[in-house]
């Protein structure tokens, strides 16, 4: 089934109203849909190169509109659609003890979700529920998702459809890499 949403999702790349299909994909897979927005901008951004920054700028916009939904949902109706969708995912066992210590990591579960393959829905949804300051919340969602989705453009606009199998296959190990890094240069920073 999630093969068949794909091949969908993928389809509505060639439709003309391509730009408003990735923005209602990228909001809602901010909440609650499990394709993520990449899958619409790689191939637009390689039929029309020239648009990269829109593309881009579209899933940034919409992705943080939809995680701000996905704030609510945790925030406001946890119990009646944020579990479920949680559930869903197989993430619903370790809420009590990850909503435990989630603020106090609160930025980087947000960092970490938006550029990297972790479900960043999980997050959003967490977010609410744990009760994030919104202000975080919103601010690091624009930068994590800000860097997925217009370092996706620079490749494709600079070195089109030969990076498109990197891009796919190993950009999200290498986001994961960065948020590694990143994470251990604090922790470096902090405590030595």
């Amino acid at each position: 089934m999630l093969r068949k949403l794909y091949d969908m999702t993928l389809s509505w790349a060639d439709h003309r109203y391509a730009i408003w299909i990735l923005a209602v994909v990228a909001f809602v897979e901010s909440s609650f849909f499990p394709i993520p927005p990449d899958i619409l901008m790689i191939p637009m951004i390689l039929a029309r190169p020239s648009r990269a920054w829109l593309i881009a700028s579209v899933a940034l916009l919409a992705s943080v509109l939809g995680g701000m939904l996905g704030y609510a949902i945790g925030a406001l109706a946890y119990e009646q659609i944020g579990e479920p969708i949680l559930q869903s995912l197989g993430k619903a066992d370790s809420m009590a003890e990850f909503s435990q210590r989630f603020n106090d990591f609160g930025f980087w579960a947000v960092l970490t979700a938006g550029v990297t393959p972790f479900p960043y829905k999980v997050i959003t949804i967490m977010s609410g529920w744990t009760g994030m300051p919104l202000a975080t919340f919103i601010i690091t969602s624009i930068f994590a998702r800000a860097l997925r989705f217009y370092l996706v453009a620079f490749l494709l606009w600079k070195f089109g459809a030969p990076i498109k199998d990197f891009i796919e296959k190993r950009l999200p190990l290498m986001f994961t890499l960065f948020v590694l890094l990143l994470i251990g240069g604090f922790y470096a920073v902090r405590f030595l």
